[in-house]
């Protein structure tokens, strides 16, 4: 068995938030599996292969910073802007919103990669790719963590990198969308395409957690 493909990602600021809180942002101390598959994919994603977290190490120690912001309630879109009926004034649509985030964050990533059904390269190929892009700073879009606005930067791990010395419950945490088909209609739902982008399978997404537990400094995410 390949080990694990290893990346290091940081950032200034970052929020991954639990979804408990329902509007205001709270983020966990560290980063959700979830989280670290966007920033793998945001680096290198290819339809033959999906990415398998496997560890997450926290290698700063966990610092929180806290603001207020205005927000608008509803969301807006091109095709409502360009209705000759359509007025808006974002002064009577704002909220004010807090966000427990974190900050000045570092992680290691350590991942593997699981081939689809119709892959039709050893997946040798894919984690010499992956290593390239890693090694040249080369990425699809900039990685980000959490949310868009906190941006991070990735690279290969050096020699000094260590997890912190710190252990903790994180309580129920995001594991993946398990989709299922189905011919009903959920309030969360997806579908499949054929070659020419025709919808062909109806399905609906179910959210999986995870008991997660921090044990010195590295997060586990189970299979």
């Amino acid at each position: 068995m390949s080990p694990p493909l290893i990346v290091k990602v940081w950032a200034d600021y970052a929020c991954f938030t639990r979804p408990e809180f329902g509007a205001e942002r709270v983020s966990y101390p560290v980063m959700t599996a979830s989280a670290a598959r966007g920033v793998l994919e945001a680096i290198f994603w290819k339809p033959e292969f999906r990415w398998l977290i496997r560890e997450i190490q926290v290698l700063k120690p966990i610092q929180h910073f806290s603001i207020v912001r205005n927000e608008m309630n509803s969301w807006q879109s091109a095709s409502s802007a360009k209705s000759a009926d359509y007025h808006y004034f974002a002064d009577d649509d704002r909220a004010q919103r807090h966000t427990l985030g974190l900050r000045d964050v570092a992680y290691i990533i350590k991942a593997d990669i699981e081939l689809k059904a119709h892959a039709d390269a050893n997946d040798a190929k894919y984690r010499d790719q992956f290593r390239r892009r890693v090694k040249k700073g080369q990425c699809h879009h900039q990685p980000y963590l959490g949310t868009r606005e906190f941006s991070a930067f990735f690279d290969e791990p050096s020699p000094e990198d260590h997890p912190i010395a710190h252990s903790d419950e994180l309580g129920l945490m995001l594991l993946d969308m398990e989709f299922t088909p189905t011919t009903e209609s959920p309030t969360l739902e997806y579908f499949t395409h054929d070659s020419s982008g025709a919808k062909v399978t109806r399905g609906k997404a179910q959210p999986r957690f995870f008991r997660a537990r921090l044990e010195d400094g590295i997060l586990r995410i189970p299979t």
